[in-house]
């Protein structure tokens, strides 16, 4: 089975985009990066909340809408004949539904991305896209390069957010509006479904941005991979 970032871009896309790296880095000293990450954390507390919260209205609406001599019915089928006080059967019933509805959603909302984004706040993705593409950053050793001329271009895929992260060497001469043209070609891209197009423009873009401060010089190599990083853990 495809991960989502095998899915959002084909091994012939990504080569094309590799390509375009290639090609843009002979005509700038920088180094461009471009990892795609199909979440950048996997939310446990915000798909339990979503649980809870789900599996507490089912419960309670099954509740009200079942009599209490179908829920007589039900336990003693299962052998649970020990209830005779009021409402009894209504408290053991919810709780049944409770849990098995709980057990349901929680499974339902780890597997299914649109459900489990419903529970997360902005505020969270938007912090854990930006630590993700901080770790990314370093952990890829993009601050290694001779004049700190690397960038990271990180597209993560459930938060539906992509951060550029400049090393020093660029942010000193790029400000922050050049990197935010280039986050909105790619997303533009991604909802008309031609991602792979975006991200190679996204790249020809940084390419323009590099060259005009950081131009290729004499016996300049390539001090990074070209190829496109899949994956939290690439």
């Amino acid at each position: 089975m495809k991960h989502p970032e095998e899915k959002f871009l084909t091994q012939a896309e990504r080569q094309r985009i590799e390509e375009r790296i290639s090609a843009a880095e002979k005509r700038t000293s920088g180094e461009i990066v471009v990892k795609v990450v199909a979440e950048s954390y996997h939310y446990p507390l915000e798909a339990m909340q979503g649980s809870l919260l789900l599996a507490i209205m089912v419960g309670i609406a099954v509740a009200l809408l079942i009599s209490e001599e179908t829920m007589w019915l039900f336990f003693t089928f299962f052998g649970f004949s020990f209830f005779s006080a009021p409402h009894t059967e209504s408290m053991w019933f919810f709780l049944a539904i409770f849990s098995v509805s709980f057990m349901v959603f929680h499974e339902l909302l780890k597997r299914v991305s649109f459900l489990k984004r419903i529970f997360v706040r902005k505020a969270n993705m938007r912090e854990e896209v930006e630590e993700g593409a901080t770790y990314s950053f370093f952990r890829r050793n993009i601050h290694h390069t001779v004049n700190r001329t690397g960038i990271l271009i990180y597209i993560s895929l459930f938060e539906h957010r992509v951060r550029v992260v400049a090393d020093q060497g660029i942010n000193e001469k790029v400000t922050q509006s050049d990197w935010d043209e280039v986050v909105t070609i790619i997303i533009n891209g991604i909802k008309t479904g031609k991602q792979a197009d975006a991200i190679a423009t996204a790249v020809d873009r940084c390419a323009n941005i590099l060259a005009a401060h950081f131009p290729i010089t004499a016996g300049d190599r390539n001090e990074l991979s070209n190829k496109v990083i899949l994956g939290r853990n690439g």
